[in-house]
């Protein structure tokens, strides 16, 4: 397994977390890996109507904003949340978010 590029813990900023939660699909993506976990990128995006080059947009904006951690595992693309970091950086944020959407 590798991983791909990523921000550390401490180069994680709220104004690009805020940014990347901003977009209705991004947000379902967040929101669905929260109740799974972890998952392969297809898996979680083929219950989501959008294109596959859009989808995958949306998994990039993600992970460079610090919001979930990715690894490569042969052609597929394990995906989690970084929910413990996220937490640690802004107490409450994540599940403020996930619960208004809800």
């Amino acid at each position: 397994m590798r991983e791909v590029s990523q921000p550390a813990t401490e180069a994680i900023r709220l104004v690009e977390v805020l940014r990347a939660l901003a977009d209705p699909v991004r947000l379902d993506l967040v929101r669905r890996l929260d109740q799974m976990g972890e998952d392969f990128c297809n898996a979680i995006g083929a219950e989501i109507d959008v294109h596959q080059t859009t989808l995958s947009h949306h998994y990039r904006v993600l992970r460079e904003a610090g919001v979930t951690w990715t690894t490569v595992q042969g052609r597929s693309r394990l995906v989690r949340l970084r929910r413990n970091d996220l937490d640690t950086l802004f107490p409450g944020l994540l599940d403020s978010v996930l619960n208004a959407q809800r």
